[in-house]
């Protein structure tokens, strides 16, 4: 209750209209006076199915919103209460019929694993599906972060709960779709198993990643699963540790007699990437043995997809005092960069307050298979500020020039890439200001700041800030922009709280 008071008073403050729109009833929502009047066609409609955008997790939006740097800061404001904290993003998808007539519809999970969807124009709620075993681990550390994600034939969201199923539900309706083998079991220890990161689709499977809970208590094994869409099957299982193993290891301390420790979670926001062409995927994963053979802690994989075969893998050569100091490779995914003179790119941040610049085609700096070989990065640079990874950075081609846009608590950067003979980065703009995962839409950066309570909108080219809007503190929320509207859910999982907030913010009769 004191966060709703709070953000209601900062909203005020700002000359802004909050509009409290109850999660159980269907709303028709007062125009906030500080809204900016923008025509109606020039506000395309939109979907945003996934986190990042797109299965890359690029970061990249619409080119057009119909919010631009002229009336964005006059965009109004409404807060939809909801029965849980979203600590993610949501997702949009436009003219979805529900209740016999066309609606966007905005989907988000909560930490015990409620999704529910609203109507981001009126703040209404649209349905809400509750795990049936929820009261077993509602209030307590047993939680999930997993942002969910549509179909591509936007009939169907596929979310996360705690106890470790995913679920197929119906967009228009909620329902759980419960053949074949819907729901479906990614871990058969979800106590100690996380499903932290978001999912992710790469052609006719759903991509789901395991970690750890806060603390690292053992025993876990990070995994990556495949899952059939259609069915609801597993396909392919990859783990970190014991990677001979391709199932699901049941108890995850079968792997190995020494279970004194977690094995190499898979826990960062973006959790499997998929390459451009959808034939490959990129997982980083966190502390955990390392030997170049079944074990691959702190490391970046290359898996096939239709498969998870291990390809390739980087590996920095101070691996194992990454291990023993708690400095997580995997605290973010590699970022993957278009294709720049002959060269396939990517960035990987980490715990360590570095970014990495990776040759994917010479990921170790050879074009040997996966192995024990350590280093071959093409560059390290610090992160903003030198501060931890935590987040998932954008990637923006304009004018003939790439960007990597990173954010953490220590600040926010934009990073040149500039390739010839010898790829490299280099900063072209930073600022103090912290941030969690940054987006860019219809030409604008946003960056949301969790430790301020603030959301905060750039020119992307010169980090010129353009706008500071007026939000709540959060965690590992990250906004998305699309239809006219920045849907920003805030509050952080480790409350364990059972309430939390959807701000939308729009333009006038968004």
């Amino acid at each position: 209750m004191r966060r709703r008071v709070e953000l209601a008073a900062a909203l005020a403050a700002a000359g802004l209209a909050a509009l409290a729109c109850s999660s159980h009833a269907i709303a028709p929502a007062a125009t906030p006076t500080a809204a900016t009047a923008t025509p109606r066609g020039a506000v395309p409609s939109g979907d945003w199915l996934r986190f990042g955008y797109d299965a890359q997790r690029s970061g990249v939006g619409p080119a057009t919103t119909g919010i631009t740097a002229a009336n964005v800061g006059g965009l109004g404001v409404r807060v939809v209460h909801l029965d849980g904290t979203a600590d993610g993003s949501a997702i949009e998808l436009h003219a979805i019929r529900v209740s016999g007539r066309p609606r966007d519809v905005a989907v988000v999970t909560t930490t015990y694993g409620r999704t529910i969807a609203v109507d981001p124009g009126t703040g209404g709620k649209l349905w809400e599906y509750t795990p049936g075993d929820i009261g077993s681990y509602q209030g307590s550390s047993q939680i999930t972060t997993a942002t969910p994600i549509a179909d591509p034939d936007r009939r169907f969201v596929y979310a996360a709960s705690p106890d470790g199923l995913i679920h197929k539900l119906s967009v228009a309706t909620g329902r759980q779709v419960t053949t074949g083998h819907w729901p479906a079991r990614v871990t058969f220890d979800p106590r100690r198993e996380k499903i932290a990161s978001a999912l992710n689709i790469d052609g006719a499977d759903l991509l789901v990643t395991t970690g750890g809970y806060f603390g690292d208590a053992p025993t876990y094994e990070g995994h990556v699963a495949e899952i059939d869409r259609s069915s609801g099957r597993i396909v392919a299982v990859w783990n970190a540790d014991c990677a001979e193993r391709h199932y699901l290891l049941d108890p995850p301390s079968s792997c190995r007699a020494d279970t004194s420790f977690g094995g190499s979670a898979i826990w960062a926001r973006a959790g499997a990437v998929v390459e451009p062409g959808g034939a490959r995927i990129l997982v980083a994963t966190a502390n955990g043995p390392f030997d170049g053979t079944t074990d691959w802690g702190d490391s970046v994989l290359e898996l096939s997809a239709g498969g998870l075969r291990l390809l390739h893998n980087w590996t920095p050569a101070n691996q194992a005092a990454l291990n023993s100091g708690d400095t997580d490779l995997g605290s973010t995914a590699p970022a993957i960069l278009p294709a720049l003179g002959g060269y396939r790119l990517a960035v990987q941040g980490g715990k360590d307050g570095q970014l990495h610049l990776l040759d994917l085609g010479r990921l170790d700096g050879t074009d040997a298979g996966p192995g024990p070989r350590l280093g071959g990065q093409l560059q390290d640079v610090g992160a903003p500020g030198a501060g931890q990874v935590f987040t998932a950075p954008a990637v923006w081609s304009h004018s003939g020039h790439v960007y990597v846009l990173v954010a953490d608590d220590s600040g926010t950067a934009a990073y040149l890439v500039s390739g010839g003979a010898h790829p490299h980065l280099s900063v072209a703009w930073a600022n103090g200001n912290p941030g969690t995962s940054p987006v860019l839409a219809g030409g604008l950066l946003y960056v949301y700041d969790e430790r301020g309570g603030r959301l905060r909108v750039y020119y992307p080219g010169l980090g010129r800030q353009l706008a500071s809007l007026p939000a709540a503190p959060g965690h590992w929320n990250s906004p998305i922009v699309v239809a006219g509207r920045v849907l920003l859910p805030t509050g952080d999982a480790n409350d364990h709280a059972t309430s939390g907030e959807l701000i939308v913010y729009h333009l006038r009769g968004r």
